[in-house]
């Protein structure tokens, strides 16, 4: 496990929920590649950190204000990290939540590929690990 990797995707939720959108940037490698979960109404993939950014960028404008929080531990496993967010939206129509499990994958401290799931049991097995 490393240690540093979670820490990487740790400061990109504070940068997300601090709207820190140049540290946000900057963890992620300029040829990021995102995957949404299945059924998101955007599949993607979405490819290149200016892609990246733009596209949250449209999440996060479409409500007044929103939250990522960490649901229990994030797991290092090599260079990935699995964990548990919830997100949470208000404004705008109604408030909205969601929980979702991402696995990151983390070189030379940047995030260069990201994919989220629905179920935390698919992201385990994204990275070989039983729930």
């Amino acid at each position: 496990m490393s240690p540093e990797n979670v820490e990487v995707v740790r400061a990109g939720v504070k940068a997300w929920n601090a709207g820190d959108v140049a540290g946000l940037r900057a963890l992620h490698h300029p040829d990021v590649i995102v995957l949404a979960p299945a059924d998101w109404p955007e599949p993607g993939p979405t490819i290149g950190r200016d892609a990246v950014m733009s596209q949250w960028g449209r999440l996060r404008e479409a409500w007044d204000t929103d939250s990522v929080t960490v649901l229990g531990d994030l797991i290092g496993v090599g260079e990935r990290v699995v964990g548990r967010i919830a997100w949470r939206v208000e404004g705008h129509g109604p408030d909205l939540g969601t929980e979702l499990s991402g696995v990151w994958t983390v070189r030379g401290g940047k995030i260069v590929h990201a994919q989220f799931f629905w179920a935390q049991a698919e992201a385990l097995k994204a990275v070989g690990v039983e729930e």
